[in-house]
C-alpha cells in the first residue's frame, strides 16, 4: 500500500495546536537520544572528530541555537521567507551562542575544540528556548507566513533527531528499544508499470515548503517500470556473494549466518527486511550487476504519488538524480540549507527510513548525501532497463 504521509501534510499546513504538540515530541526524542549518549559515553560526550559526526553537546546545543536565532530573536520572524537573514538580532538567552552554533559560519572540524556549556547547562538552553518557542507560537498562529519559522524549526530539529541515529549507528550507542528504527518485512516485490506522463516535480503548496523543493515545475516522463519496494537483503546479497560487490560496511557472514552490525551489536540479518546502509555507488553497483537502473528522483515521486502498490518509508532511496536546484531557486532566509549540497557532489535520497520522523516523511522532500555514505539509512529501488 502506498505510504500515508498525512502527518507530514499537516507538519506543512497544519496549525499551531499540531506544530505545539510536535515541538513537544520531538524534544522528547532529542532528549532521550541524549540520555542515551550520556549511559554510554559518560557527561562529557566525547566522540572522535570524523567529517560524519558532530560533537553530541554541539548537536543538542545547535537545535536549542536555531529555535532562539529564528525565532526569539528573529524581529522579522512574521514575514517567513520574506525574512531578511542579516537583520540586526538581540543578543540571546546564551552569551556567545553564535560563536558557538551557528553551523553556516562555524567550520565543521573546529566543533570539537569550542568551549561548549556542560550538559547541564545544554539542558537548561534546550528547555528555555523550547518554552519560548511555545508561546511564541500564539502571535504567527494566524498565518503562513507566521508558521513559517516555527515549521522549519521543528523539522530541522526532526532531521537533528535522525541525525543523532544515525551516529549512534556509526558509534556503536546502543538505543532503548523505542528509539531504534523498526525494520519490517517487505510484501513481494513487482515491477510497477508506468505509462508516459508529464509530472510536476517539486512542492506545488499551499503551505511550508523548503527552498530546494520550489519551483514546481513539468517534467516529461518516457515510460518505465519500477519495483513496487526497495531492494531486500534477499535480492541484494547474490551480488556481494558473486564477488560483483564489497562487502557492506555493517555486514558479515558468521557461520554461514548473514548478520548485521546494529548500534553496537552484531544481530541475525531479516533477508525479507529493506537492505539498508547502503552506499549510492553499492546501489548503483548492483543494478548495473543485475541489469537495471536507478529511477531518477521525479520517476520515483511519480510512482510514489500515483500508484498505491509503491510502498516507500522503510529506507531513504538513492536516486540516479544529482542534487540541483531548480529552474528559477531563490534560496530562503536558511541560505545555507541547500546551498552546502549544490556546491558538492550529491545525490537526492527521496522517501523516509525508519529512524525520520513522521513529520518530515513526504513524497516531495530532497534528502541529500555525498554518494559515500553508508551511516544513514539508506536503500534504495530499481527500474527495467
Amino acid at each position: 500500500m502506498a505510504t500515508d504521509y498525512s502527518i507530514a501534510h499537516r507538519a506543512r499546513e497544519g496549525d499551531a495546536a499540531f506544530l505545539a504538540a510536535g515541538m513537544q515530541a520531538a524534544r522528547r526524542r532529542t532528549l532521550g537520544l541524549l540520555d542515551a549518549y550520556v549511559a554510554e559515553l559518560g557527561p562529557e560526550l566525547a566522540v572522535p572528530v570524523s567529517a560524519e559526526l558532530n560533537p553530541p553537546r554541539w548537536e543538542a546545543g545547535h537545535v536549542a541555537w536555531f529555535y532562539d536565532f529564528w525565532l526569539a530573536r528573529n524581529r522579522q520572524r512574521h514575514l517567513g521567507p520574506d525574512c531578511d537573514p542579516d537583520h540586526p538580532r538581540p543578543a540571546g538567552r546564551l552569551s556567545g551562542a553564535d560563536a558557538l552554533y551557528n553551523s553556516s559560519t562555524v567550520p565543521h572540524d573546529s566543533r570539537w575544540q569550542l568551549p561548549l556549556p556542560d550538559l547541564s547547562a545544554t539542558r537548561a538552553y534546550l528547555a528555555a528556548s523550547l518554552d519560548e518557542t511555545l508561546a511564541l507560537l500564539k502571535d504567527g498562529a494566524g498565518t503562513t507566513a507566521g508558521l513559517y519559522f516555527h515549521r522549519l524549526s521543528l523539522l530541522h530539529e526532526d532531521m537533528h533527531g535522525e541525525a543523532a541515529t544515525y551516529m549512534a549507528q556509526a558509534l556503536g550507542v546502543p538505543l532503548p528499544s523505542h528509539l531504534r528504527p523498526r525494520e519490517r518485512r517487505l510484501p513481494w516485490a513487482a515491477d510497477v508499470s508506468i505509462p508516459a506522463t508529464r509530472w510536476h516535480l517539486g512542492y506545488p503548496g499551499p503551505g511550508f515548503a523548503f527552498d530546494n523543493e520550489l519551483a514546481a515545475h513539468g517534467v516529461e516522463l518516457a515510460p518505465y517500470a519500477i519495483d513496487s519496494v526497495p531492494v531486500s537483503w534477499r535480492r541484494f546479497l547474490p551480488a556481494v556473494e558473486a564477488g560483483a560487490l564489497p562487502m557492506p560496511r555493517y555486514l558479515r557472514l558468521a557461520g554461514g549466518t548473514w548478520q548485521a552490525l546494529r548500534f553496537g551489536r552484531w544481530e541475525e540479518l531479516d533477508l525479507e527486511a529493506a537492505a539498508v546502509h547502503l552506499t549510492w555507488h553499492e546501489a548503483d553497483g548492483w543494478c548495473r550487476w543485475a541489469g537495471r537502473r536507478l529511477p531518477s528522483e521525479a520517476e520515483w515521486e511519480c510512482a510514489a504519488l500515483t500508484r498505491p502498490e509503491f510502498a516507500w518509508g522503510d529506507v531513504w532511496e538513492w536516486t540516479a538524480s544529482r542534487f540541483a536546484p531548480f529552474a528559477g531557486f531563490v534560496p530562503h532566509p536558511y541560505r545555507d540549507y541547500s546551498r552546502f549540497g549544490f556546491q558538492e557532489n550529491r545525490y537526492v535520497l527521496k522517501g523516509a527510513s525508519r529512524a525520520t520522523a513522521p513529520r518530515l516523511a513526504h513524497p516531495k522532500y530532497r534528502n541529500f548525501f555525498t554518494p559515500e555514505r553508508a551511516d544513514i539509512h539508506a536503500g534504495f529501488r530499481s527500474c527495467a532497463l
